[in-house]
């Protein structure tokens, strides 16, 4: 990306925009590939040229457009199913170094085979964006919302914290055990350091020079405790 690129895509230009657009489109295809290679349950990308994008389509067992997980009633035991298939789908974007980004029962299309995952341009790299944690914690989160309603235990779980602390930790693989359970994170005050550093900040502030304002506001201090000094002295010697 040159110069005047950048420039027209700051602006908002209409050229600027077009830029956009395709950088946008060029992301999504990208996502979808990488996850298709990392075996996650994508539409199957065919070809991609010329901002154009030949990919799967997918259908219900009557061959017909497949529904999104929305437009589908389920049972208890089919929504706890299709629960532990998207999560371990999350585990493999992950695996994948991807984050979906906007994961909810919008995006998720049921077909003959089971779900399948769409909608990408707001995949990320879990490694380089600092909001990666709080985007697949939420993801995790949509899914147990959604499918809690048809089997209300699900909302207890905590997929979400487990994988992740899995994954920053390095021990994340495609076929972990999940438990639903996280670890509560603890960690013990260190109250000697923080002392230190309050310490450290009243001794470095009391070395530098006071401002004029300081000054003045010193010197009035000090002015009246002398004159409520000299106001005690006064009442003790009438007393006398």
């Amino acid at each position: 990306r040159n110069t005047r690129q950048q420039r027209a895509m700051a602006k908002g230009s209409k050229y600027g925009k077009s830029l956009l657009e395709a950088e946008w489109q060029q992301a999504e295809v990208s996502a979808l590939y990488r996850l298709h290679a990392a075996q996650v349950r994508v539409p199957t990308p065919f070809h991609y040229s010329d901002n154009v994008l030949l990919m799967e389509l997918i259908t219900d067992a009557e061959q017909r457009p497949a529904p999104r997980l929305w437009d589908v009633k389920l049972s208890p035991d089919e929504a706890r199913e299709i629960h532990q298939h998207l999560v371990r789908e999350c585990v493999r974007m992950l695996c994948a170094g991807m984050v979906h980004g906007d994961l909810s029962e919008y995006n998720i299309l049921m077909s003959k085979d089971g779900p399948v995952i769409i909608d990408l341009p707001q995949a990320t790299d879990a490694a380089h964006n600092r909001n990666s944690e709080r985007l697949f914690l939420r993801d995790v989160k949509n899914l147990k919302n959604y499918l809690g309603r048809f089997a209300p235990s699900l909302k207890k779980t905590q997929y979400g914290r487990e994988i992740w602390d899995l994954y920053e930790s390095g021990e994340l693989e495609p076929e972990s055990t999940l438990t639903g359970r996280a670890k509560r994170r603890t960690r013990r005050a260190d109250t000697a350091s923080v002392i230190a550093e309050i310490q450290a900040a009243a001794a470095e502030a009391s070395d530098k020079p006071l401002s004029a304002y300081q000054l003045k506001k010193q010197r009035k201090l000090e002015a009246a405790r002398v004159e409520h000094e000299r106001s005690q002295q006064a009442a003790l010697e009438r007393a006398r």
